[in-house]
């Protein structure tokens, strides 16, 4: 089953196209568990991979620029920051009827930090 779409021109995403895009581009981590994450975002689909990484797949295209620049920027970030941020290890291409680049995270266990009393614990 499909969760509801956010978007009118949202891509189809369900758990069976994220194990067909991981068995065709990553074959090793294609028998791991495979989960939806309930998420408050609304550009991106995540889904846990294992125990310790995270599928994130674009919902819409205009949401690929922003997963890009990203994975550009959150390696570059990683050491300067106070806390842990999701590493990319590896970029999906196009495929299985998914239309865009799609990315596997190390997934973070815990909730977003609190930074300067913005965020909600």
């Amino acid at each position: 089953m499909s969760p509801a779409k956010m978007h009118a021109d949202e891509a189809d995403i369900d758990t069976p196209l994220v194990r067909r895009l991981l068995a065709a581009q990553f074959p090793g981590w294609a028998g791991l568990t495979v989960e939806p994450v309930d998420s408050n975002g609304t550009v991106n689909a995540i889904y846990r991979l294992g125990d310790d990484m995270a599928v994130r797949l674009p919902r819409i295209e205009g949401g690929v620029a922003d997963v890009q620049r990203e994975v550009h920027h959150l390696p570059r970030l990683a050491a300067s920051l106070p806390v842990a941020i999701p590493a990319p290890l590896g970029k999906g291409e196009p495929g299985e009827g998914f239309p865009w680049p799609w990315y596997v995270y190390r997934w973070l266990e815990g909730h977003n930090p609190v930074i300067g009393g913005l965020d909600e614990p």
